[in-house]
């Protein structure tokens, strides 16, 4: 695919024209990470939005014993590093590549003259980035606010939900990654999937997770009934 072909199927840069996807094409830079490749570092100027064609990136940040706390796992079509664009700041937090991965890089000057020149070209992106801070918000508010069996449940459903609703799932971390996100210990994780799939909810099979029982599972997550 051409640079402006990739810039179309991005859902960000959904409803641009031709020309303005051509426009941004020209500032834009591919480039390749292998996996577990460093992006960028929490604290390093902001330069740009990054956007990923192929491939996941995982965003983090590091206690000052050097202890990790993975904040997002994004993949094809999202966009990160975005509060550069609009701020200017430094990046927040790290981001290394989670697999070998594709992405497209969008300098923050260029872009900025490329908004002043065409303002249309922000409407879009607003839209879209406002949606991911509301479901960002809800997602924190399950994460922290529900017992480890709900908190399980909505992130579940949470990427059953960004993955198009197909039931079926895969985890993007390990379970002990996976336990560190949740708030809770790897023993405890294990202890709640096995239960959840005797009862019928999950069916757990490596790193995939199918949804059997989705009603279950948000009334789980909305804190209306509790795991037995």
């Amino acid at each position: 695919m051409s640079l402006a072909e990739n810039i179309a199927a991005v859902p960000l840069f959904e409803g641009l024209s031709p020309e303005q996807s051509d426009t941004l094409a020209r500032i834009a830079r591919k480039t390749f990470f292998a996996k577990e490749e460093r992006i960028f570092s929490e604290g390093d100027e902001g330069r740009g939005l990054h956007v990923i064609v192929s491939g996941r990136v995982k965003i983090f940040k590091l206690s000052p014993g050097g202890k990790e706390q993975i904040l997002h796992i994004f993949g094809p079509g999202d966009p990160f590093g975005e509060i550069a664009l609009f701020s200017g700041r430094t990046y927040p937090a790290h981001a290394e590549a989670h697999s070998d991965c594709e992405v497209l890089f969008f300098p923050r000057r260029e872009f900025a003259d490329c908004i002043a020149a065409d303002p249309s070209l922000a409407f879009n992106m607003l839209a879209v980035l406002s949606q991911r801070l509301r479901k960002f918000a809800q997602l924190i508010e399950d994460l922290s606010l529900k017992e480890v069996p709900g908190r399980l449940a909505a992130y579940l459903l949470f990427l059953s939900h960004r993955e198009g609703g197909r039931g079926r799932v895969t985890l993007e971390v390990t379970k002990g990654q996976l336990a560190a996100l949740l708030g809770t210990i790897p023993e405890t994780l294990s202890r709640i999937l096995a239960k959840m799939s005797r009862q019928g909810l999950i069916a757990v099979n490596g790193g995939q997770i199918e949804l059997l029982e989705v009603t279950a599972l948000k009334a789980l997550a909305e804190g209306e009934t509790r795991l037995a």
